[in-house]
């Protein structure tokens, strides 16, 4: 990113509190937590977008060290401080870790799995239990070699019903020992369906299945269909991940070797990841605008003032033309897209449609998205913030990821919370959840009417019994429905 001003210098140095050590190594020392909860202050008090909200990050709140160590010690823990104490009430999305290590395999796509990714619903005849969909099974895993399949449901662990939790505001979430049983390093599930009175029947097919460490590449399926005569890409993008950008441009070099006309990009399942890497998405499809504005970035108040006076361009990210390892962008320059979304399609897939749509005509099929548009960045304990710096904090592995940035598009568009509506709405239907890539899935096959002018009303519409969805796979992970930037501006030196 772009080199840091002499004012933000000054407001670093007025800010940091932190402590410092002097290299890294594996072995954890002892620390009292008001170590770790100075460098949390310090670093909610200088970058937290939503600081003027709460007063104890205001710069001259505590007028000595002493009176702000008094304020650390009320709170329990570091995460009690950073939840409770430094987390404005409008924030769903900021989080601390204490070991950054697991944040940083989860950026990558890194996990334990079994290799279903499921989502959760809550039991029609009775929401004290919930049953798992499963929505894909990855490649080279325990679920694929012991056949999994898309469609195919299931309430219970090793026997044991996955129960659920009911929440203050009258809505339900797994339970703790369920996101146990789910976690589990091997388990054995049973399938079953729903009668015509919404019991669930179990089949008596069962499958053990091993969780092991796997790296998910979120280039998921990526081919080109001919229909009626008319190719027509098909991408499904299940995450925003730096490190898989070659496999994401080797994707649209295939389309334009195909010579695809328009592409269907599947992020229905997608729940953000690397501004970065949505960045070079945008300009992928397009290809015609580099240079342009796809986001305008909204700071705190104290750093968008420093980089409006000094450094304004470090507020804009532009449609470019090659990803992180300097290679050529693949752009199929189109002048429209279909996007696939839903319920938990979140924060860089929905700055993708955000930041497009006032150069290109988008077309939005699915359902309501989550409504996230703020960027976040990895905290660590060192004077700087960042991990790479010789004065890394040795004695702890905790890390903030608090929001940083919102942003608008070009026309100076901000997202509405509540999420983006489509223009052509459809409800996965449980019972028919159909195959991902074939023309004849629900949704895929809305979007190929759209392109081939077969249907342009929208149709509200679902089959089968609505069930209520409470959870996904993917909220048992640090990163869930996160958009973050991968460094911060360069430098404070």
């Amino acid at each position: 990113m772009k080199k840091i001003t002499p004012i933000l210098i000054t407001l670093c140095a007025l800010f940091l509190l932190n402590s410092c050590a002097t290299d890294r190594d594996d072995e954890i020392r002892p620390l009292s937590e008001l170590e770790i909860e100075n460098f949390i202050y310090s670093g909610m008090q200088l970058y937290y977008l939503y600081k003027p909200q709460i007063p104890e990050l205001a710069n001259d709140f505590f007028d000595t060290q002493t009176e702000l160590n008094g304020f650390l010690d009320g709170f329990e823990s570091p995460e009690s401080l950073f939840y409770d104490g430094l987390v404005a009430d409008v924030d769903r999305f900021s989080f601390i870790t204490d070991d950054y290590r697991e944040l940083e395999n989860s950026f990558a796509g890194i996990s334990k799995t079994s290799g279903i990714d499921y989502g959760l619903a809550l039991d029609p005849g009775d929401p004290n239990f919930a049953f798992a969909f499963v929505r894909y099974v990855l490649p080279n895993t325990s679920a694929s070699e012991s056949g999994v399949l898309r469609g195919m449901l299931f309430n219970s662990v090793n026997g044991e019903r996955l129960t659920t939790t009911a929440n203050a505001n009258g809505t339900y979430s797994l339970s703790a020992r369920s996101r146990e049983l789910l976690a589990l390093d091997s388990f054995t599930l049973e399938t079953g369906t729903f009668d015509a009175n919404d019991v669930f029947q179990p089949s008596g097919t069962r499958f053990d299945l091993v969780q092991e460490e796997y790296t998910e590449n979120p280039v998921f399926i990526a081919k080109t269909l001919d229909i009626d005569g008319s190719k027509i890409g098909y991408l499904m993008y299940n995450a925003y991940r730096r490190n898989f950008d070659q496999e994401l441009n080797a994707a649209f070099a295939q389309f334009q070797a195909d010579g695809i006309e328009d592409l269907v990009l599947d992020l229905r399942y997608n729940g953000g990841g690397s501004v970065e890497t949505a960045i070079d998405l945008t300009s992928m499809i397009t290809g015609r605008f580099e240079g342009q504005i796809v986001t305008q970035q909204q700071w705190n108040p104290e750093i968008q003032a420093a980089f409006d006076a000094e450094e304004p361009e470090s507020l804009i990210d532009r449609f470019d033309s090659t990803i992180s390892n300097g290679n050529a962008i693949n752009s199929l320059n189109l002048n429209r897209l279909y996007v696939i979304g839903t319920g938990s399609t979140a924060s860089a897939s929905e700055l993708t449609i955000i930041g497009l749509d006032p150069y290109i005509d988008v077309q939005t099929i699915g359902t309501t998205t989550v409504g996230k548009f703020q960027a976040s960045i990895t905290l660590y304990d060192s004077d700087n913030f960042r991990k790479n710096d010789e004065s890394l904090n040795l004695n702890h592995r905790y890390a903030i990821q608090p929001l940083v940035y919102t942003y608008s598009n070009k026309n100076g568009v901000v997202g509405p919370p509540s999420g983006i509506i489509p223009d052509f709405e459809l409800s996965e239907d449980l019972s028919n959840l159909g195959t991902l890539g074939d023309p004849d899935e629900p949704l895929l096959s809305l979007a190929l009417n759209q392109i081939l002018g077969k249907g342009l009303v929208s149709s509200k519409k679902s089959h089968g019994t609505v069930f209520e969805v409470i959870g996904e796979r993917e909220n048992q992970k640090q990163d869930y429905q996160r958009m973050y930037i991968e460094e911060l501006p360069d430098s404070f030196e």
